[in-house]
């Protein structure tokens, strides 16, 4: 029995599967904490976690998983990691951590990047990394740098989430030009590091790990860490992802025209393309996907919508004790468009997509004498895939093509006029698979070792749950009227 293992390392939990490398079915997976992970914030707007607990919660989390699989450590014949991303890890000559990780969610370098887009120009930024500095890791960087700089000027490396934990695995600190691409320190004209950005901020380029491919050996476990975890010592690491592109792979979206979707507490939806094109108004972000190489441009789009499952969560506590299975049932007992009822799912803080406005959110058209719970339902189901519409069509002008969108058959993608609705309004066919990030990890692994000879092996027994294929309606008319409420919405928002 061949194994491969995939961890992924979360903000809330860390969790890790076990993948039979043959049939592509789970043996055995665990997460820990059973609670949601410490975030500290010792001042407003900051987001904090020590990568030591991500170290105790993935050693926790594999063993548990190999008991539950009957897995001996030498059957494990390959690990990936999938991790949350953009966040900042500084490490000394010693590999020992010097701060808290500043995670993604972490505001206070907002300001730095958004003074050396102005500095460097929207041209050099855009044409160079395909955003704006913004908030990434590199401007958490500079925070460090001018805040503490009696630690800055102690670190040997920095790294990502993902990074720091294959480090502890086998005692080498190395990185992929992904994850750079997400930190805002890839270069896509020159395809390679940041250097105008470094230079700007006076980063030493030393600072950077060594730049391995994304699938492929980059360092075995080491002795002491196959002593705590219980793994075999030589185990090859052999794939990292961040959290998005690995959910992507995950899903088999790897192609132009491919795309993948996720609609938790929060919604994304991230499209591949082979265009190096960006949105100006850096509404949705660009990355190099997890394929992505000098010679096969492989760039992935990400829409976040902040507004999605929270929304759906908020209604369901309103309307008493019903469950999500019969607010999906009333819902489909109204028509497409809600009986002119909107619904605007932005009230889970600024949107990215609505360049960086809290519009809050709104409900409109509603008659007292017409309208009950039914009109509600179906209309926050049709504003949350609306919302994702309304961002499509802005990654559509870097390049993205709606043919595919693929999700795990999980959270709001359970609901049928969910899913209608978006294959009505998209025109995208859905297809719904059984898998998470913790499986997508250990295909990639299997990928980076040689064990799967190509992605079309990896994938092939990946388990189509369900396909939904654009069906008629008035679904345009609908989103029209929704999307006419959004700019009125909008255009009063100060």
């Amino acid at each position: 029995m061949n194994w491969l293992l995939g961890i992924d390392v979360g903000s809330s939990s860390v969790k890790a599967s076990l993948l039979d490398a043959a049939t592509g079915t789970c043996a055995g997976s665990a997460y820990y904490p059973k609670t949601e992970q410490v975030i500290e914030s010792p001042e407003p707007g900051f987001s904090e976690q020590d990568p030591q607990l991500w170290y105790d919660c993935a050693k926790d989390a594999i063993k548990d998983a190999m008991r539950e699989a009957n897995a001996k450590p030498e059957a494990i014949k390959a690990i990936g990691i999938a991790y949350q991303m953009h966040g900042l890890v500084c490490v000394d000559k010693d590999q020992k951590v010097l701060r808290p990780s500043i995670i993604w969610c972490d505001s206070r370098a907002v300001p730095y990047g958004q003074a050396a887009f102005e500095a460097l120009g929207a041209e050099q930024c855009l044409g160079h990394l395909m955003n704006s500095p913004g908030n990434f890791t590199a401007a958490k960087l500079a925070w460090v740098k001018e805040n503490q700089p009696e630690i800055y000027e102690q670190i040997d490396k920095i790294m990502l989430p993902g990074d720091w934990l294959a480090m502890k695995l086998t005692g080498e600190a190395c990185t992929t030009a992904s994850g750079l691409s997400e930190g805002m320190l890839w270069d896509f004209k020159n395809e390679a590091p940041a250097a105008f950005l470094m230079d700007h901020w006076g980063f030493d380029k030393d600072l950077l790990a060594k730049i391995v491919p994304t699938f492929g050996t980059q360092g075995t476990v080491s002795a002491e860490a196959a002593a705590d975890i219980g793994l075999a010592e030589g185990t090859p690491v052999s794939y990292r992802g961040g959290d998005q592109p690995n959910n992507a792979l995950s899903l088999n979206v790897l192609n132009p025209g491919e795309i993948a979707a996720t609609a938790g507490t929060s919604g994304v939806v991230y499209g591949v393309t082979e265009a190096k094109k960006y949105d100006p108004q850096s509404r949705v972000n660009t990355f190099a996907h997890v394929n992505h190489n000098a010679d096969n441009a492989r760039l992935g789009v990400l829409l976040c919508i902040n507004g999605t499952g929270i929304l759906n969560a908020w209604t369901k506590r309103l309307l008493g004790n019903l469950s999500y299975q019969e607010m999906d049932r009333l819902a489909e007992s109204v028509a497409i468009g809600s009986d002119g009822v909107t619904v605007l799912p932005f009230g889970n803080g600024a949107e990215r997509v609505l360049g960086n406005k809290n519009v809050g959110a709104q409900i409109g058209g509603i008659d007292f004498n017409r309208h009950d719970r039914a009109q509600l339902c179906r209309a926050v189901q049709e504003g949350i895939v609306f919302s994702f519409m309304y961002g499509m069509e802005v990654m559509a002008e870097t390049g993205i093509e709606l043919k595919t969108i693929r999700a795990g058959f999980a959270n709001m993608f359970m609901s049928d006029v969910f899913c209608q609705t978006l294959a009505g309004v998209s025109g995208a066919t859905i297809e719904l698979y059984e898998t998470d990030g913790s499986l997508g990890a250990a295909r990639g692994a299997g990928v980076g070792a040689g064990i799967y000879r190509s992605f079309e092996e990896a994938f092939a027994n990946l388990e189509l749950k369900k396909k939904i294929e654009p069906g008629e309606g008035n679904y345009a008319e609908a989103y029209s009227i929704w999307k006419t409420h959004l700019q009125s919405v909008s255009s009063n928002e100060t």
